[in-house]
């Protein structure tokens, strides 16, 4: 296999791009934003990473949002449904916050979550969880299964409810 060689150097422009980015801000904004919602942040940094000067940036992201295809409320609550499926609040806020979403965003999308919606996802994670087969103790179910639970962003009230609960499926008693 023949290896490239790196005697030939060009000049780098500071996003890592030897020669301007193809096509304008906006129209790579839009590619970008069409097989997925991004946040404002996230979008920004993709652009720069590609090259295009910040007021560039800027002015393509004033306009995405002008449009309508550029919303952080929207993203928030998106990520928000779709991740609540398997991850608890405290998980699904911090990936938010990573992704460039303010605080106060953070807070109005996770408040769609109830304890009953969050419970009952933990339920199904812990049932998915628990090993198959052999008997199983309360200690055990919190150590093994608990634990993972913590792991993704659950509350250790909700953990807790979430192991008795698949225990006293498991038992074939009513749910404690």
């Amino acid at each position: 296999m023949a290896r490239r060689s790196s005697s030939k150097s060009s000049p780098r422009r500071p996003g890592g791009y030897a020669r301007p980015p193809a096509g304008t801000a906006l129209d790579t904004g839009i590619r970008l934003l069409a097989p997925r919602a991004h946040s404002r942040a996230e979008l920004r940094q993709k652009l720069a990473r590609r090259g295009y000067e910040e007021d560039e940036v800027t002015s393509a992201i004033a306009r995405l949002t002008e449009m309508g295809y550029l919303d952080d409320s929207a993203f928030a609550r998106g990520l928000v449904r779709r991740r609540s499926a398997t991850r608890g609040p405290m998980a699904v806020s911090a990936e938010l916050a990573a992704k460039g979403i303010d605080r106060q965003g953070v807070a109005e999308a996770l408040a769609e979550l109830d304890a009953e919606s969050q419970l009952a996802s933990a339920t199904r994670l812990a049932e998915r969880l628990c090993p198959r087969g052999a008997e199983i103790g309360d200690r055990e179910m919190l150590d093994r299964v608990g634990v993972k639970l913590l792991r993704r962003g659950f509350p250790s009230g909700i953990v807790r409810a979430a192991c008795r609960a698949v225990l006293a499926k498991r038992r074939g008693l009513p749910d404690a």
